[in-house]
């Protein structure tokens, strides 16, 4: 039997049809999370390409500094980049000017908002009147800041009120997200060593059971093994390493959009957010054997940081970002069932 790698080189110098995949919902309200494998785990199987869908809440949970809010502010200087309209909603106060300009997002133009309440956040939503014709997004970071009237009051010092307030603000707004179409997205803290879930170890947010019933789409951020990336640079005769990004990976833990426990993994530099090249170099030289990096049977060269460069400089991330959704999908078609329709 010819290995997968093998099969998968032998094709790469061949022209692939492009799939269509059949999505019931608007390819426009289609938002990318700025990483082409974390795109194709949340929905590639359902259009080309994947992505996450506006009309629904999305919750990112994880450890501290494992990426949450670098995903939040990529989408949410996309959406401006596109025209659309901004509420932020910081309870932790940490977005500012400087970090916000890495991913092109405009405090400034943006509905900035230090919410203390849990009905801060989703009223604010229900009662937010944008323009029409484009998509607009809601975005908070994070969830476990948020408090209740009674909490602040000193009324309920075991926070009681808190997940009975989520479920109450969840129910009402989720019903605004899908009619108005807003692409709304939270950042959560997570709880560990809880007992075994449905797929094993389950792993608990704060906000009570709501957050997790009511999220479309529930991603889980957590660092690979080797999760620094370190750079050296000379300096007066002496070399110096400093950590200049971290790998992460994020599981589609939850989705009622696609198929669950998807994963991808996701670069992210301090001064630049995510590197979609470095994984999608990556990615393709791993599923076509090559020993070199390469872009559409043209080898650029054995160092990653140089294969960046080149890719750059001769403007070649559109044509790897769709050598590796060709990849994906002729992996992801080794999977498809062999049985025949249900009888129903």
């Amino acid at each position: 039997m010819i290995p997968l790698s093998k099969q998968l080189k032998r094709r790469a110098s061949t022209k692939v049809k492009k799939i269509k995949k059949p999505y019931d919902g608007d390819i426009k309200s289609l938002i990318s999370t700025g990483s082409t494998l974390l795109n194709l785990a949340i929905l590639g199987g359902r259009v080309r390409g994947g992505g996450i869908p506006a009309g629904i809440l999305v919750e990112i949970f994880g450890p501290a500094s494992s990426g949450k809010t670098v995903l939040l502010c990529e989408r949410a200087g996309d959406i401006q980049r596109r025209g659309g309209e901004i509420i932020f909603n910081d309870p932790e106060a940490r977005i500012n000017k400087q970090f916000a300009k890495i991913f092109d997002l405009d405090v400034d133009l943006t509905d900035y908002h230090r919410p203390n309440t849990v009905p801060e956040v989703f009223e604010g939503v229900r009662n937010w009147k944008p323009k029409k014709g484009v998509i607009h997004g809601v975005f908070a970071d994070s969830l476990a800041a948020l408090s209740t009237d009674m909490e602040l009051d000193d009324k309920d010092s075991y926070g009681m009120r808190r997940a009975n307030e989520f479920s109450q603000e969840l129910r009402k707004t989720c019903r605004t997200l899908a009619e108005e179409n807003y692409f709304m997205v939270c950042s959560n803290q997570i709880r560990q060593n809880i007992g075994a879930g449905q797929f094993g170890q389950k792993f608990k947010s704060p906000g009570g059971e709501a957050l997790a019933f009511y999220s479309s789409l529930r991603l889980r951020t957590s660092f690979e093994k080797n999760a620094r990336i370190t750079e050296k640079r000379s300096y007066a005769g002496k070399e110096i390493s400093r950590v200049v990004g971290v790998n992460i990976r994020v599981e589609v833990f939850k989705s009622s959009i696609w198929k669950p426990l998807r994963t991808a993994p996701v670069t992210i530099l301090f001064d630049y957010g995510i590197d979609d090249i470095r994984q999608n170099l990556q990615f393709v030289k791993n599923y076509t054997g090559s020993t070199i990096y390469s872009v559409k049977g043209r080898e650029l060269n054995k160092a990653m940081d140089k294969s960046i460069m080149i890719v750059e400089r001769d403007n070649l991330e559109n044509r790897l970002k769709n050598q590796v959704v060709d990849l994906w999908e002729d992996i992801e078609s080794k999977f498809n069932s062999r049985r025949k329709t249900k009888k129903r």
